[in-house]
């Protein structure tokens, strides 16, 4: 029994992502695809039940049948084109990788949408069909005339681009409901090629079986996506540390122009003291007032009415003259 702690610790610990393993359900269904993938080809080029019901369907023309919805299945069809569906998916797919810190999704979607360029691309010019607007003869298979349009490549992109979102779902209800939604997305963007008329019914069956094709390898494809996942951080890691070790360059601060030979001298100082006064230096007078001799102490006027509060020297002769004898109204005092 663990304790409470423990429970605790090993809920708080980040799960790992849920990574699909081949199983013997997955390889059946891979068999099964892959055998109706052959016997579509097979069919196509042995110009047998296959391209007839394309004729029946072609001549039978749908989009002159339901001419009303010719401008929704306009915008609806881009659903399936390489570049828009690969960019959304990839926005979403590139928030999922930050959020969960691994680059799983992202490469998930790299390999599946390299499958399929390698797969359906490799078809495509290798049985060179062409498409109902440009068939020459009723009948005909119109193989290895220079087309592209077998298998459909809006279809099988359809498929792969939202089964990424169903592969890497974490729960099994998202896993339903992604998987059911791009069924159906799936479903539509090729019936709207055949109403078009851009594809032939035998390219959209055969485009459904390349995509989930794709989709049912990718397992197989999980350990080397590991390999890359670590060698991609293992490099950013590096990076990351090399830029922490080197230091920023520090800009000079510019304080003023050259220094000269005059601004390295000390500056001279004057000596204090009876020198400096007999040196001649007369002190700035301010503006107001002219320049006066300096006194000493004992020379100055008396502060008080009375005279210096110092006691006379013998041989200073005194500074005021002396003080007559005060005099009263009418009398002289002493007198």
């Amino acid at each position: 029994m663990r304790t409470n702690d423990e429970l605790a610790h090993v809920e708080e610990r980040p799960t790992e992502p849920v990574r699909p393993r081949m199983t013997r359900t997955r390889l059946g269904i891979f068999v099964a695809t892959l055998t109706v993938y052959v016997a579509i080809v097979v069919g196509v080029l042995t110009t047998s039940w296959p391209v007839r019901f394309d004729w029946q369907v072609m001549l039978f023309r749908p989009y002159k049948q339901w001419p009303e919805i010719h401008t929704f299945l306009d915008y609806f069809v881009v659903l399936g084109q390489r570049g828009p569906t690969a960019v959304a998916v990839a926005a979403w797919l590139g928030w999922c990788t930050y959020k969960q810190k691994t680059l799983r999704p992202l490469l998930v979607l790299g390999t599946s949408l390299l499958l399929l360029n390698a797969t359906v691309g490799a078809a495509k010019i290798g049985m060179g069909r062409l498409g109902p607007h440009y068939a020459t003869s009723i009948g005909s298979n119109e193989m290895f005339a220079g087309g592209d349009i077998f298998p459909s490549g809006h279809t099988a992109n359809a498929v792969v681009t939202w089964g990424v979102l169903a592969y890497l779902a974490t729960t099994p209800r998202s896993r339903r409901v992604a998987s059911v939604s791009a069924a159906l997305l799936a479903l539509g963007v090729g019936m709207t090629t055949v109403y078009l008329g851009t594809h032939w019914i035998s390219d959209v069956t055969l485009g459904w079986s390349a995509g989930l094709l794709v989709l049912l390898s990718l397992p197989w494809f999980e350990a080397p996506m590991a390999v890359a996942e670590a060698w991609l951080l293992g490099i950013w890691h590096r990076l990351r540390e090399r830029t922490a070790l080197v230091p920023a360059p520090v800009a000079p601060i510019a304080l003023g122009g050259p220094r000269t030979p005059v601004d390295d001298e000390l500056p001279a100082r004057e000596p204090v003291g009876a020198g400096s006064r007999a040196g001649g230096r007369v002190p700035d007078g301010r503006p107001h007032l002219s320049p006066r001799p300096h006194t000493a102490r004992s020379e100055r006027t008396p502060v008080t009415p009375t005279g210096s509060r110092r006691p006379p020297h013998s041989d200073r002769a005194p500074r005021t003259s002396p003080v007559l004898p005060a005099t009263g109204r009418g009398r002289t005092v002493g007198g």
